[in-house]
């Protein structure tokens, strides 16, 4: 009997301390991002997951001008052109049309950009968010949208950050609009179980409520 407590309690231990270890490598993550970024970061929530329709679109092209300044006195951070690459990926989502397609064009530009200054910044943000670019815009000759460029790209955001929220989520919806419903129902629980992020509890909040309708929508389709 004790020695099965023993186990149990290096077992529990083993546990929390890798908790610890994420919590950590998470903020060690964003431990580059500046004050000006880290507004970018928050507004981008509330404008997210806080409004919709027109008021949404007006409220992302005012971000939009916000991130422009940031990037412009902040030209060596990787993380303020990621910002800005995912607020003009987000307007043209929430924009939609064809006339959107300027915007994504210069999300991935910024996004690009940010990879060429430290590629693995916000545990490899750029990766994922330039994914879900290529598998969202329409292809040639219209568009630059490649699904086997934006998978590749997904998978490699996966690797930088294996438990990473995003990372699962959005490789989980590519799965789910593939319609692999077993697979996408794994890496939406991954999502699902990841480690909370530092200052990031109203994304985390709506992205953990994304991640449960689309389990519904799955169990609803089996």
């Amino acid at each position: 009997m004790k020695k099965l407590l023993k186990i149990q309690r290096m077992a529990s231990a083993t546990v929390l301390l890798a908790g610890i270890l994420a919590a950590g490598t998470m903020q060690a993550a964003y431990a580059e991002m500046t004050p000006e970024v880290e507004v970018l970061q928050q507004r981008w929530a509330e404008v997210n997951y806080m409004t919709q329709g027109e008021t949404q679109v007006e409220a992302f092209s005012t971000l939009i001008e916000d991130a422009r300044r940031v990037t412009e006195a902040q030209q060596d951070s990787a993380e303020a052109w990621i910002w800005s690459g995912i607020i003009k990926s987000s307007y043209a989502g929430a924009k939609g049309g064809l006339g959107a397609l300027s915007s994504a064009k210069a999300a991935k530009e910024d996004l690009e950009t940010a990879m060429e200054l430290d590629a693995d910044a916000m545990q490899g943000s750029a990766y994922t968010s330039l994914g879900v670019l290529y598998l969202s815009v329409p292809g040639w000759p219209v568009g630059f949208g490649d699904e086997e460029k934006g998978e590749e790209l997904l998978l490699k955001g996966l690797e930088i950050a294996p438990d990473g929220i995003d990372a699962n989520y959005f490789y989980a919806d590519h799965l789910f609009k593939a319609e692999k419903y077993e697979d996408a129902q794994r890496y939406l629980m991954r999502a699902l179980n990841a480690p909370s992020r530092p200052g990031r509890e109203l994304a985390d909040q709506g992205r953990r409520g994304e991640i449960e309708r689309m389990l519904q929508q799955i169990e609803d389709a089996k």
